[in-house]
């Protein structure tokens, strides 16, 4: 019995380990991803207003 544990308990612990790593790279990208849109919707606007003011009425 013990030799069944031995041998099934580390694959199960690397596989935990995994997945944790890439859940964080996944949540870590998608965070990433919401402040992009954040930061190039911010800089459309700010183009935006430039190019308001700049146009000649």
């Amino acid at each position: 019995m013990s030799e069944i544990l031995a041998a099934v308990v580390p694959p199960i612990v690397v596989l935990a380990f995994f997945v944790v790593v890439i859940r964080g790279l996944v949540l870590a990208d998608r965070r990433e991803r919401v402040a992009r849109q954040k930061i190039d919707a911010e800089i459309a606007e700010r183009r935006a207003k430039k190019n308001e003011s700049e146009t000649p009425s």
